[in-house]
């Protein structure tokens, strides 16, 4: 007997969301260690007990570069969890694994797009079309997962 592991990674659809939600998880680590590196640099904490530790008080305190990083990050957060939810219910729906690789490559680069865009402050509308282009993807799926279920409602 195989293993409920090996069943699903026999699922091209499947691994193809796993590996692209991989890669959009640890692009979310990089860019909490890339906020992390701005605070200690800029010497601007959230936390007294932070500031206390790296020179004092005076360091608890707002930085604009530091808030740029934290909204990059906040934007991951409300796009990527919905999709990591919609593309693994999307995965059961057996779409054609060409056309469901299409939507988590697009989805990945929409997003690697639009925190490059963020963080290094490209010029409009380069974020925003990343995210546009990103978000047609879940609405895509959103929108299968909906007339696939539809019936059984």
């Amino acid at each position: 007997r195989r293993s409920g592991i090996s069943r699903m990674m026999e699922n091209k659809v499947f691994v193809s969301f796993t590996f692209y939600s991989t890669i959009l998880i640890l692009k979310m680590y990089v860019v909490a260690i890339i906020t992390g590196q701005v605070r200690l640099r800029k010497k601007a904490f959230a936390n007294p007990e932070d500031a206390l530790r790296n020179g004092g008080l005076q360091y608890c305190r707002e930085d604009p570069d530091v808030e740029r990083c934290r909204r990059a990050h906040q934007n991951d957060m409300e796009n990527i969890f919905p999709f990591l939810f919609l593309g693994a219910i999307y995965s059961l729906l057996h779409p054609t694994p060409a056309v469901a690789r299409f939507h988590f490559f697009i989805f990945c680069m929409g997003r690697i797009v639009h925190t490059i865009a963020y963080l290094l402050q490209l010029k409009a509308p380069t974020r925003s079309v990343a995210y546009g282009v990103a978000q047609l993807t879940c609405f895509s799926m959103a929108l299968q997962i909906l007339l696939a279920t539809t019936p059984y409602w």
